[in-house]
């Protein structure tokens, strides 16, 4: 008997069953494409405009004046033009958060990977992520009309904006981002792995520390860039909790402004279009992207380092 020919053996049939799908294929392709090189093209865009105006900018002040005056004071008649002020408020106040945030976010992340039952995880988690929901104008009250006030009965002489009050509502307001990156992290490491350490006799805490949390330090490096870029970035607790005064002070109980929080004064329209005063807002925009920028490259580069190790 003669076996009947194989129709998925046959390399005609293959080959048009390709040809058929490639027009689709090859529309898809372009539009993940697009997609991905949408957002290069928009950071592009957006450096590019920066770049433009700061450079408009820097045409009347010198770029020495800008990094090393202690003053900040472009909206006043005797105007100095010096970032530094801005620059300690904005790192202050960011030290704050993460003092809080970090500690807070992979403990919590370590216990609901580890410890936690699945229900518990499954409800507490949630939960957590819905403070990233909240507005940060709600977090900005909060942190004047509230903690401040507390804060005050440990230092009657707190005045009614500092930056760290605002420090650490934005560090509790980052906790959710690298709890949920962090536990996602620590979740991911292979069940073979934590088998293979109670193997070998080490109890559960000694399992979680040593070796689930080198295995997940790349995971938790990007959880730990992620808040600081979004401490730094941090607009509305600092514009409504810190003032708006920009004073050069590294002390967290004194009152400053940051840089996002003046980019808000500016913006309200005060200021002409086209004036020196104006053109600020950009300068300072360039500084805070080149400060969040090498944030990023520093984690990136201790992110490798560390997974090369482990």
């Amino acid at each position: 008997m003669h076996e009947a020919p194989s129709i998925e053996a046959d390399p005609r049939i293959v080959r048009r069953s390709v040809s058929l799908s490639r027009p689709g294929e090859r529309v898809i392709e372009f539009l993940l494409l697009a997609a991905a090189l949408s957002s290069v093209g928009i950071t592009l865009g957006i450096v590019g405009i920066l770049l433009y105006e700061s450079a408009v900018f820097f045409r009347s002040v010198s770029l020495f004046d800008f990094l090393t005056d202690t003053q900040w004071t472009p909206l006043f008649a005797d105007a100095h033009y010096g970032i530094l002020p801005l620059l300690a408020g904005t790192c202050t106040t960011t030290a704050v958060a993460l003092a809080v945030a970090l500690p807070t976010g992979t403990l919590t992340a370590l216990y609901l990977s580890e410890y936690a039952a699945r229900g518990v995880r499954e409800t507490v988690k949630p939960f957590l992520e819905l403070l990233t929901s909240v507005p940060t104008v709600i977090f900005g009250y909060f942190a004047l009309l509230v903690v401040t006030p507390f804060l005050q009965r440990l230092w009657p002489d707190l005045p009614g904006f500092n930056m760290l009050s605002a420090g650490l509502v934005i560090g509790v307001m980052i906790v959710p981002y690298i709890t949920s990156v962090a536990e996602d992290a620590l979740h991911a490491v292979p069940v073979h792995i934590r088998e293979g350490s109670f193997a070998l006799g080490a109890t559960r805490m000694q399992t979680a520390l040593r070796v689930v949390l080198p295995s997940a330090v790349s995971g938790i490096g990007a959880a730990y860039v992620l808040a600081v870029s979004r401490a730094i970035g941090e607009t509305m607790v600092v514009a409504i909790a810190a003032g708006m005064q920009p004073t050069l002070t590294w002390n967290p109980l004194e009152p400053a402004a940051t840089v996002t929080a003046y980019i808000v004064q500016v913006s309200l329209g005060d200021l002409p279009h086209g004036s020196v005063g104006y053109q600020t807002i950009f300068a300072a925009g360039l500084t805070l992207f080149l400060l969040t920028f090498l944030f990023n490259v520093g984690g990136y580069l201790l992110r490798t380092r560390f997974h090369r190790k482990y």
